[in-house]
């Protein structure tokens, strides 16, 4: 079988980086939205940031190693755009898009924050108080930390640390130690805050410095000698990505261990510049981390910032206490009515009947409850956990170390190489084995990010399981800023599944013929293109047939192929993309029955749904994958169907035709690869999923969860009504041109 359809050109693919590139574009627009609470705008600008850093860290690095090193194979890029080229498009773009991102600070949030009483300081406007209160700081807090660094032959150019905020210092005297000019470093200390609150005698104004301003202001204090001829603030970005599949080990936590030390030290692949730096200077550091200029190859990674780099500081601002007017309203998850532990214990529930969960909107405390009560319960003889990644004090982890220490047998699969959580995910193994959990890594050259616990009970007769499956991480904090779906289910074709995945993932078990659960690397990539197929036969048969798929990302070129194939035989087709979307919808021939929706809104929107027929034959599936090479092949990944007729229901008609109506916060992917905000037509009403979902809940008794207010996403749209799609229609054609 060739690796993909020759047929379909390579502009019949958007690619990658530059449709991730439009997503955080997104982002920074939820910034731009002055209908958005004020302190939840410049939230958005810190994750636009932070998103950027991960970008570079991992997927520019990637592609500069193709470029400038040796090539390594790209199975993401079915576009046919060089990697050269691709690294030109990406810096011309993030160029553009950093530009608007301080245009939006500096015009309109930073004067609406000013209007609301948040007051930006220079270090020589400060009054006496405010200058006897930074001085007290800097030599009580920050003096005995920072160290500066001079450069020369005796000092070599310190190795900046990977997203460190530097001062960059040109320095001269005339007599005494060292040379009469020199170039020299100070790193400002992390382990402080970025905000340094000042008193302010006006009531109701929030007064603050920025630690690298307090710190250029003492500049001749920590170089005592020298005059400062001139700096500037600097700060590094480097590859970060982990690659283990060619290494060895027969310890793979000792492994993670040893390249997580690495990781301050990568290649450098961006530098972030005060654009008001002295350009020899700036010069200096530039070249002596080998970055590209654009002098030469037209491709620059030098980002001359007009204002405060690094905006991820902004969360210290968004975390400051009393603002909350400022922020989203905070709401209350409900717990769903089977789980209500007045009508007795979770397990009775889950035998009774299956469960869904739709986070936030639904509490993630029984999935807590879950594995505490199976900890605690004398009849639970066995549990078994998948963790990807999970929160710093995690209750989930805690029971089950009490599960060990207890007795009972517990096994964690602790997956390490979850990229950015590998510390995080180290610490936690190491307090599990000592507390007698049998821990497993997975597999060197796969990840596991299937999100599975099983729960062995002993109910007399017979031994039963219980099952919770989730589309999301089993981390309690995350779990109220994502949207997630979940799965209580004691139906025994799963729980046999699941037993026979974790006999795969702590022993290689294979040869189990999977009843229920479709695994990847297995299987998944395979039936979802037969799903897929089948629809398009029953829509050349002229019987119904419908497709919808919500995830964070659509790459597999594969996948792709087989969509087109299926639009171009009638198959209506909704594609719900968060981030990531290398299809084009509605070009003719092609994809004409494709609509493509991005939905970015105060919530993340991280669930994966896949729809394969219509009314009651469709065929409902959650999944932990997302439509991406590595999902497919280079992980361990779990797709699990929807099976009593009240979930598949709720999901039919509740769930997914709330999404698909959205008309405000969810944008149209066009032909040319641009996502689009279309104003709502005079009369028509607004639909917003989100709000829509959140007010629901607030509807229906509930048994109340304390939870806080909470964050994430990015912009949404304002589109053409349109009649959901309900279980027993078909969109017209001409409707989804």
């Amino acid at each position: 079988m060739p690796d993909h359809d020759t047929t379909i050109p390579p502009e019949a693919f958007i690619n990658r980086e530059l449709s991730w590139l439009e997503f955080n574009l997104r982002v920074l627009e939820e910034a731009e939205n002055a209908e958005n609470p004020l302190l939840e705008r410049m939230k958005f600008l810190a994750i636009f940031s932070s998103n950027l850093d991960e970008f570079f860290m991992v997927r520019v690095s990637g592609v500069r190693e193709q470029a400038f090193g040796e090539s390594a194979p790209q199975d993401y890029a079915a576009d046919g755009l060089a990697a050269i080229s691709q690294l030109r498009a990406i810096a011309a773009r993030t160029q553009e898009l950093v530009a608007r991102q301080y245009r939006c600070l500096k015009e309109s949030i930073g004067p609406a924050m000013a209007a609301e009483g948040f007051e930006l300081l220079r270090y020589d406007a400060l009054s006496g108080d405010q200058l006897e209160h930074v001085d007290r700081f800097f030599r009580e807090r920050a003096l005995p930390i920072l160290t500066p660094m001079a450069c020369d032959p005796a000092h070599p150019s310190p190795r900046y640390h990977n997203r460190g905020l530097y001062l960059g210092v040109m320095l001269e005297h005339s007599e005494g130690l060292g040379p009469n000019q020199l170039f020299a470093v100070v790193q400002v200390p992390q382990v402080l805050p970025r905000v340094v609150v000042v008193p302010n005698s006006e009531p109701g104004k929030t007064s603050f410095l920025l630690l690298e301003d307090i710190v250029a202001a003492r500049l001749p204090e920590l170089f005592g000698g020298f005059s400062v001829r001139s700096w500037t603030a600097f700060r590094i970005t480097r590859d970060s990505d982990m690659e283990l599949l060619e290494q060895e080990s027969d310890d793979m936590l000792r492994l993670i261990e040893e390249r997580l030390k690495t990781r301050q030290r990568g290649q450098a692949v961006r530098i972030e510049i005060a654009s008001r730096a002295d350009e020899t200077l700036g010069r200096l550091i530039i070249d002596d981390e080998g970055l590209h200029d654009g002098t030469e190859d037209g491709y620059s990674e030098v980002y001359r910032i007009d204002g405060p780099l690094d905006l991820t500081g902004l969360w210290e601002l968004y975390k400051m206490p009393g603002f909350e007017r400022l922020k989203d309203k905070p709401f209350t998850p409900r717990i769903p009515a089977p789980l209500d532990r007045r009508g007795g214990d979770i397990f009775a529930a889950i035998a009774r009947q299956d469960i869904l969960l739709h986070h936030p909107y639904d509490s993630f405390d029984p999935v807590v409850d879950f594995v505490t009560t199976a900890a605690n319960d004398p009849r639970v003889l066995a549990i078994k956990q998948t963790l990807y990644r999970t929160s710093g004090d995690s209750p989930i982890s805690r029971a089950l170390m009490a599960a060990a220490e207890s007795g009972k047998h517990v096994t964690a699969l602790v997956e390490l190489k979850a990229r950015f959580d590998e510390a995080n995910n180290v610490s936690w193994a190491r307090q599990l084995e000592r507390a007698g959990v049998h821990v497993v890594f997975g597999f060197l050259d796969l990840k596991t990010h299937c999100k599975v616990s099983l729960v062995v009970r002993n109910e007399g007769s017979s031994l039963r399981r219980y099952v919770h499956l989730g589309t999301g991480n089993y981390n309690p904090a995350t779990a109220t800023l994502y949207t997630d779906l979940g799965l209580f289910t004691a139906d025994e074709a799963i729980a046999e599944d699941a037993s026979a995945l974790f006999n795969l993932l702590t022993g290689y078990s294979q040869g189990h013929a999977w009843r229920k659960l479709v695994v990847a690397p297995n299987d998944l990539h395979r039936r979802t293109l037969e799903l897929i197929d089948e629809q398009a036969e029953r829509a050349r048969a002229g019987l119904p047939a419908r497709i919808f798929a919500k995830l964070n990302s659509l790459v597999d070129h594969r996948v792709i192929e087989a969509l087109y194939r299926a639009s171009q035989a009638g198959v209506p087709i909704d594609i719900v993309a968060r981030g990531i979307c290398c299809l084009r919808p509605g070009v003719p021939g092609l994809s004409e029955t494709i609509r493509v929706t991005s939905i970015v809104d105060r919530f993340l929107e991280h669930s994966r749904i896949y729809i394969f027929g219509e009314a009651e034959e469709a065929q409902v599936f959650l999944a932990s994958a997302d439509w991406m090479p590595r999902n497919f092949f280079r992980r361990v990944e779990v797709m699990f169907p929807v099976l009593a007729e009240d979930l598949r229901g709720r999901i039919l008609e509740e769930i997914v035709p709330t999404y698909l109506a959205d008309n405000t916060r969810a944008r149209r992917l066009d032909a040319d690869g641009v996502f689009h905000l279309p104003q709502a037509g005079a009369g028509q009403e607004s639909h917003r999923c989100q709000a829509e979902f959140l007010q629901r809940v607030a509807q229906q008794p509930q048994t109340p969860v304390a939870l806080p207010s909470l964050p994430h996403a990015a912009r949404p749209v304002r589109g053409r009504g349109r009649r959901p799609l309900s279980p027993g229609r078909v969109a017209p054609k001409a409707r989804r041109k």
